[in-house]
């Protein structure tokens, strides 16, 4: 880090029912990951998810309205915003996202929901779950940094479609995406 250069702080805001245990993993994760870049000052919350954001016909929240929930009505203590929450989100064309970030900007959600390994009938697996938590909003906050998409299927920032490919990622950027980070933030 350059000298006299601050790291952007990030806030963690429980939106429903989510774990301790999920919060220092993703907390310890996104400062590991970003390399002092980014760096967790507060937890917040529980804050309700707006029921306007929930479809009944899929049975899911949108998290695109959740998003526009936070940025119209939140006002936040950090320069980036982590929502976590337990519900199943989904954006209109897709069947289900782990997350959603603004891209570049200052909110994104990620679900735990899909992430652990009981919701496709495998046992517990406390470690897999909170590797995937990390993973994933290592990714959405990159999105925030303005981070697109990655073409290596190894690096944090590449697309996940399913679980699998989360599973496949590493809780890092690859060193073409730390690059650009590093430019983007202005070193």
């Amino acid at each position: 880090m350059r000298p006299g250069i601050q790291p952007l702080e990030v806030e963690l805001l429980v939106m429903g029912d989510v774990g301790r245990e999920v919060l220092e993993a993703v907390g310890g994760g996104i400062e590991e990951a970003f390399g002092g870049l980014l760096a967790l000052s507060r937890t917040t919350g529980p804050l309700a998810i707006p029921e306007g954001s929930y479809d009944a016909l899929r049975g899911q929240f949108n998290s695109s309205s959740v998003l526009d929930f936070l940025r119209t009505s939140y006002i936040p203590e950090a320069d980036r915003v982590l929502a976590i929450t337990h519900v199943d989100l989904f954006v209109p064309g897709l069947n289900f996202v782990f997350g959603q970030a603004e891209c570049p900007g200052r909110f994104a959600i990620i679900s735990v929901c899909r992430l652990r390994p009981e919701f496709y009938g495998a046992p517990p697996d406390e470690d897999l779950f909170l590797s995937r938590c990390v993973k994933e909003a290592v990714h959405e906050l990159g999105h925030t940094m303005g981070l697109r998409h990655c073409g290596n299927r190894r690096c944090v920032m590449a697309f996940s479609s399913s679980i699998w490919d989360t599973d496949r990622k590493e809780a890092s950027s690859c060193r073409r995406c730390f690059s650009k980070l590093l430019r983007l933030s202005g070193y």
